[in-house]
C-alpha cells in the first residue's frame, strides 16, 4: 500500500468554496461530495454483494455440494460453520486493513480490500463441488471464505470514514450511513441474481447455476475500482500526516487505552448482527427446509433488503436530528421487543410467516439500528486510530451477532419445545445489552473532533476514553 494524497480533479478555486475552514465539504451536494458518498455506498455494496452472496448460497447450495455426506441437520450445520469462519475473519481484518488506514490512507485500505474480495468471490465461484476433489473443496472454501471476512472486515471502516470524515459536522450520521446502506443493497442483488439463476438454470443450478452470480463479482469489481479511485483521501488524514510524528501500532494503543469504547461499539452493534443472521441466513434456511420455494423465499429477503436501505437513510436523519445516541437506544428496545414474535413466525415454516419476520426483523429494525451505528461507533475514537478501533469492534460485533447466531439457532431448535423461546432469550438479550451500554456511556468531549489530540493518541499516550455518566 502506498499513501494517497491526491487531490480532486477539479479547479482550486472551485474546490476551495465547496469546503470548510477544516478541509470538509460544505454540504453533500457538492460534486466531490457526491462522488465520496458514491464510493462510499458502491464500495460496501459490491464488498457485501460478495459476502452476502455467500451468506445465501450457505443456505441453499453448499450443503449439498461440499457437506451432503454428513446428513440434512449436521450439513446445514457445517454449511453454517464456514460461514461464521468469514465472520470471524472480519475482526481480523479491520486490525490489518485498520492499521493500513490509520498510517497510509483510509483510500488504499479500502482499494485493496475490494480487490481482495473480488478475487477471492471469484474463486469461489469456480470451486468445485467435494464429489469432484474430495476433502480439499470444502477445505479451500472454508480458506476462501477467511480471506473473504478479512477484506470485508476492512472495507467498513474505510467506507465509513471516507464519507463521515468528509461531511460537514451535522450530516456526519447521513453521510457514514451510506457506508451501511450499501450491504443491504449488495444482499438485494446477491438475493435477486441467485433467485434470478434459480428460475433460468433450472434444474441445473446446483451443478452451474450458482456459480453465476459468483463470477460476475469480476465485473463490479472493476466498477467499483472505478469509481474509488476517483475519491481523495480524507482531510483529516491529511492533516494528521502533516503533524506525524512518533506513532505506535494503531491496535496496540487502542487496546492499551481504548478498550471501554471498544466494548462499547460492540455491544451497540452486536442486536444488528444478531438480527441479520437470524432471519436472513437462518429464517432462510428453515423456509427452504420446510419445503418452501427457493425462488419465494430469495425475492421476499430482496425486498426486505430494500426496506432496510430506505429505513437505514431515514434512522440516520433521526440520528442527526435527535442524536445518534438516543436513536440507537430506541432501536435496541425494539428489537428486544420484536424477537419472541418474530422467532416464532420463523419457526411456523409457512411462507407468509416467514415474510413478516424477516420485513419487520431485517428490514425495520435492522434499519433502525443500521443508520446511525456507522457514525455513532467512529466517532468513539480519536481520528489517528478511528479506523482500527472503529473496525475492531463493528467487526467483532459481526463475529458474533451474526457469524454465530444461525449455527447457535440451529443448535438450539434440537431442544424440544424450549428452542425458539432460547433463540428468542439471545436475540433479546444482545439487543437489550446495546441499548444499555449507549445509554450508560458518555463519549469524552471533542472524542469526534478531527484531529485533536492525534500526536499524543498516535504515540501511545495516556488519554481519557470515557467521561462520568
Amino acid at each position: 500500500m502506498t499513501k494517497h494524497t491526491d487531490t480532486p480533479a477539479v479547479g482550486h478555486s472551485e474546490v476551495e468554496a465547496d469546503l470548510n475552514a477544516d478541509g470538509t465539504q460544505r454540504s453533500l451536494t457538492t460534486k466531490d461530495m457526491r462522488r465520496i458518498l458514491a464510493s462510499s455506498f458502491m464500495g460496501s455494496m459490491i464488498e457485501f454483494y460478495d459476502f452476502m452472496l455467500y451468506a445465501t448460497a450457505s443456505s441453499i447450495v453448499f450443503a449439498h455440494l461440499y457437506f451432503s455426506g454428513l446428513g440434512p441437520a449436521l450439513s446445514v450445520f457445517a454449511s453454517f460453520t464456514t460461514l461464521a469462519v468469514g465472520y470471524l475473519a472480519r475482526p481480523l481484518g479491520g486490525v490489518i486493513f485498520g492499521h493500513f488506514g490509520d498510517r497510509v490512507g483510509r483510500k488504499a485500505a479500502m482499494v485493496t480490500s475490494m480487490l481482495i474480495m473480488g478475487g477471492v468471490t471469484v474463486l469461489i465461484g469456480v470451486m468445485p463441488s467435494t464429489a469432484a476433489i474430495g476433502v480439499t473443496a470444502p477445505i479451500g472454501l472454508l480458506v476462501l471464505r477467511i480471506l473473504q471476512g478479512i477484506a470485508v472486515g476492512g472495507e467498513w471502516g474505510g467506507g465509513a470514514l471516507m464519507a463521515l470524515e468528509h461531511a460537514p459536522k451535522k450530516k456526519r450520521g447521513f453521510a457514514a450511513s451510506f457506508a451501511n446502506a450499501g450491504g443491504p443493497a449488495g444482499a438485494v442483488l446477491a438475493t435477486l441474481i441467485l433467485s434470478l439463476m434459480t428460475v433460468v438454470t433450472g434444474e441445473n443450478f446446483l451443478t452451474w447455476g450458482w456459480r453465476i452470480p459468483f463470477l460476475f463479482s469480476a465485473v463490479l469489481i472493476v466498477v467499483g475500482l472505478v469509481i474509488r479511485l476517483k475519491v481523495s483521501e480524507t482531510p483529516v488524514f491529511r492533516e494528521m500526516q502533516e503533524k506525524e510524528g512518533e506513532r505506535k501500532a494503531p491496535i496496540l494503543v487502542v487496546l492499551r487505552h481504548h478498550l471501554l469504547p471498544v466494548l462499547v461499539g460492540l455491544l451497540a452493534t452486536i442486536s444488528v448482527y444478531t438480527t441479520q443472521g437470524l432471519t436472513t441466513v437462518w429464517g432462510v434456511s428453515v423456509a427452504v427446509a420446510a419445503g418452501e420455494d427457493k425462488t419465494s423465499v430469495l425475492n421476499i429477503k430482496a425486498l426486505a433488503a430494500v426496506l432496510t436501505m430506505v429505513v437505514t437513510f431515514a434512522s440516520a436523519r433521526w440520528g442527526d436530528r435527535i442524536g445518534q445516541r438516543r436513536m440507537l437506544i430506541v432501536a435496541c428496545v425494539a428489537t428486544a421487543l420484536g424477537a419472541l414474535p418474530l422467532t416464532l413466525l420463523i419457526v411456523s415454516g409457512q411462507l407468509g410467516s416467514f415474510a413478516v419476520a424477516i420485513i419487520i426483523g431485517n428490514g425495520i429494525l435492522q434499519g433502525l439500528v443500521y443508520g446511525p451505528i456507522a457514525a455513532y461507533v467512529s466517532e468513539l475514537f480519536p481520528a489517528a486510530i478511528r479506523y482500527t478501533g472503529a473496525s475492531l469492534a463493528y467487526q467483532t460485533a459481526s463475529a458474533v451477532g451474526a457469524g454465530l447466531s444461525p449455527m447457535i439457532a440451529s443448535a438450539l431448535m434440537l431442544i424440544p419445545g424450549a428452542g425458539p423461546f432460547l433463540i428468542a432469550g439471545f436475540w433479546a438479550v444482545f439487543a437489550v445489552a446495546g441499548a444499555l451500554a449507549v445509554w450508560g456511556y458518555r463519549r469524552p468531549r471533542g472524542a469526534s473532533g478531527s484531529v485533536a489530540g492525534a500526536a499524543e493518541v498516535a504515540a501511545g499516550a495516556d488519554v481519557p476514553t470515557r467521561a462520568a455518566v
